[in-house]
């Protein structure tokens, strides 16, 4: 071999040996160069796949990639009983990406985390979007209620749970145990993954629902209208009445023609009452209504037969910087005496003229049957303006009481006739006698 040749061959080794040493291109690298793509699974993803294989201890999901994804273990057993023998082979499956590849060139994949992450994603949605979730009630404990929410665990605070839900109770046995198993609507008030944390309210849910509810009973109701409702909470101001799923108010001065104190001297939660509608507020959502209006008022009945210009007696009750109150007794009817009509002179202060107990002489001059209000007047008590008036009604009580007379005494004639009739030895003197004595 010359040195040319030998030259020659000493070059072609050294590039055998070039080509053998230069790393191979990995699978990811030469479909990159042909401009195709494969996303391989990575932890943490979720895939959806195929089931290819089931067996007692393993279930075989394909999931497109150069390998295969396995749910065994702790994950096969965390899927319900019922749920994993619906599974078939050729099913379509959502699961979790847990690892890279075993020794094996599998991957291990999760079903159930696959769907907890599909609660975590709904819970999240329903969150920002407002919406309510119905649930039902699996538990409680010490602090409120357990609602799950697909296999997530909402929890239900205490101070969330409807107040006509609520029960009382020293032990959270008594307070929670009978609502195991009820249907509940909620609201998503706290997600928080990391800490596998979900809040829920049944408040928000019933007041969010109520809105709606409300919008729908404003376009519907008039005022006028009288309709039926419950009771569903009390305020010093009034009572909240539920109308199909929506609360009006019946302010404490509609409760009642008497004066009460609070809502519950006459109301119960929970109680079904009659309701009139007095005022719709479209724009603030409020319904305004009245039990006292279904009822009859007392006070036309008290004024029935009073006349505007009629003289009464009165007791002074009490003094304002305005007036003094004065009560008709024999009626249990108070009115006012405005300050202006104490005295033809100028009075700074109604104690400069009448006190309390002070029993007077009166003129009505004021009857508010709309407003119930009963105007009354000492100044003009022996005003000229009235002597017509007072005479009317001096010679209408007279001729009243002519009358009375008059129809008492006819029963006693025929009485006394009768007593002659019967008895022989009643004579014409004493007939006169008995008519004398009646």
């Amino acid at each position: 071999m010359t040195e040319s040749e030998a030259r020659v061959a000493e070059n072609l080794v050294e590039e055998e040996i070039t080509e053998v040493s230069e790393p191979q291109p990995s699978m990811e690298e030469l479909l990159d160069e042909q401009g195709l793509e494969i996303e391989f699974p990575r932890p943490g993803e979720i895939r959806e796949g195929v089931i290819a294989a089931i067996t007692d201890n393993e279930i075989m999901v394909s999931i497109g990639a150069k390998s295969e994804g396995v749910i065994s273990g702790r994950e096969l057993d965390q899927i319900d009983p019922e749920t994993r023998a619906g599974f078939k082979v050729g099913d379509t499956i959502n699961v979790f990406v847990l690892s890279a590849d075993d020794q094996n060139g599998n991957l291990a994949v999760s079903y159930t985390r696959a769907r907890e992450a599909e609660d975590w994603d709904m819970v999240e949605r329903l969150k920002e979007s407002g919406e309510t979730y119905q649930g039902v009630i699996a538990g409680f404990n010490k602090g409120g209620l357990l609602v799950p929410v697909g296999q997530l665990r909402g929890f239900v605070p205490g101070s969330q749970v409807s107040l006509l839900r609520r029960t009382a109770g020293d032990t959270p046995e008594k307070r929670w145990g009978k609502l195991v198993g009820e249907p509940i609507e909620v609201a998503v008030v706290e997600v928080d993954r990391e800490r596998r944390r979900l809040i829920l309210s049944e408040r928000k849910a019933l007041s969010e629902t109520r809105e709606v509810l409300k919008e729908r009973l404003l376009d519907e109701l008039s005022v006028g209208d009288v309709v039926t409702g419950r009771v569903t909470s009390l305020a010093s101001f009034g009572a909240f009445v539920n109308i199909d799923g929506a609360d009006g108010l019946v302010h404490l001065s509609e409760i009642s023609w008497e004066r009460i104190k609070h809502p519950k001297d006459v109301l119960k939660v929970g109680q079904e009452v009659q309701v009139k509608v007095i005022s719709l507020d479209p724009e603030r959502k409020r319904i305004g209504l009245s039990i006292r209006a279904l009822q009859e008022n007392p006070w036309l009945a008290k004024v029935k037969d009073l006349k505007e210009g009629q003289l009464v007696e009165g007791v002074i009750t009490h003094l304002t910087d305005f007036g003094a109150f004065a009560r008709l007794e024999d009626r249990d009817l108070e009115g006012l005496i405005h300050i202006s009509e104490l005295s033809t002179e100028r009075v700074e202060h109604p104690k400069e003229v009448v006190k309390v107990g002070d029993k007077l002489t009166l003129r009505i001059i004021n009857i508010d049957r709309e407003k119930c209000r009963l105007g009354l007047s000492l100044r003009k008590v022996s005003s000229g303006a009235y002597i017509d008036l007072d005479w009317k009604m001096v010679k209408d009580e007279v001729d009243a009481a002519l009358e009375a007379e008059s129809v008492a005494e006819e029963p006693a004639d025929e009485t006394a006739e009768a007593a002659a009739e019967d008895d022989p030895a009643v004579t014409p003197s004493d007939e006169a006698e008995v008519q004398e004595t009646a």
